[in-house]
């Protein structure tokens, strides 16, 4: 598997460079790494434990997605995640989420584009949930009676998920036929996605709440103000460029969703820093113990699902 370009590392460094600058001309390495030392075990695993759980739980909405494949071998699913979330946040320009459908072959015997597609409407579930946070976010700022309808109206959109396999596009055209791939991997019924988003929900709280307690502790600012600049981090995902372990694009996101908020740029940008140092420091530890988990055989699984759109 080819893990990025030249291009992708070059960029990749480029970003990382820019914001090893920005501090040290700003905010200062000494000034901004300080508020580490004051930190006790009380304040300090809370949210550890919280991003270790969202790990857990991405390991079960796996399970979930593919099973019956996946049943009784989650120590083997859980490996898998967390190495693809280790990926992800760690190579430049997204090119982690490859790790996922190479893992699935590897471990389960899923083909490389059926797990591809299947990720794909795993990450509309995720930018779902975020839209909902997001208008968790517009309440907490403007508590309006209007907000509870617009979440409603979010949610009704969910039952497409589980409608959308019952689709059969025709035609022979490239575009059809990745189409027809893309509906095979969706989720079975509108019951399975619900399950599966339930999942997701519980994935993004954990995440959250962690990342919240962490980026409040550097910039103690409102609620709703820390949960948009944990938001920003997030969807710092889908911007064109992404650096080296996020660096440049992840402390970008975050600036630009709190600075117009009338955070202090260089509050921002320390407290942008500061969380992506507690993001790396889990993903290390994290995708290091993945590799204590079992690990799975070559081949297909011989209870592959009838729903695999390619094998």
């Amino acid at each position: 598997m080819r893990i990025g370009g030249p291009r992708d590392w070059l960029l990749g460094g480029v970003l990382l460079a820019m914001v090893v600058a920005a501090v040290a001309l700003t905010v200062g390495w000494g000034p901004l790494l300080a508020p580490w030392r004051a930190l006790t075990p009380a304040e300090i695993l809370p949210p550890v434990g919280l991003t270790a759980l969202s790990y857990v739980l991405r390991g079960v909405r796996i399970r979930e997605y593919f099973r019956p494949r996946l049943q009784g071998r989650f120590g083997t699913v859980l490996r898998l995640s967390a190495l693809h979330i280790t990926a992800n946040n760690l190579l430049p320009m997204r090119t982690g989420e490859m790790v996922f459908p190479w893992l699935m072959g590897r471990y389960f015997g899923h083909a490389f584009l059926g797990a591809t597609a299947s990720l794909v409407w795993i990450r509309l579930l995720d930018l779902h949930f975020l839209g909902l946070t997001g208008v968790l976010i517009l309440y907490l700022r403007d508590p309006a009676w209007f907000w509870p309808l617009v979440a409603l109206l979010w949610v009704s959109l969910l039952p497409i998920a589980g409608l959308t396999g019952r689709l059969t596009p025709s035609g022979r055209s490239r575009s059809s036929r990745a189409l027809r791939l893309i509906i095979a991997a969706a989720p079975g019924s509108a019951a399975s996605a619900l399950r599966i988003y339930l999942w997701t929900a519980l994935i993004w709280v954990s995440k959250f709440l962690a990342f919240a307690l962490v980026l409040r502790y550097f910039l103690p600012v409102e609620l709703w103000q820390v949960l948009s600049g944990v938001m920003g981090a997030e969807l710092s995902s889908v911007l064109p460029f992404h650096g080296i372990a996020g660096s440049g694009s992840y402390e970008l996101a975050v600036m630009a969703a709190l600075v117009p908020l009338g955070v202090d740029a260089a509050s921002a940008l320390a407290g942008a820093v500061n969380l992506h140092l507690f993001l790396l420091g889990v993903t290390l530890i994290l995708g290091a113990l993945a590799f204590l988990l079992p690990a799975g055989g070559n081949g297909r699984s011989p209870d592959a699902s009838p729903r695999d759109p390619d094998l």
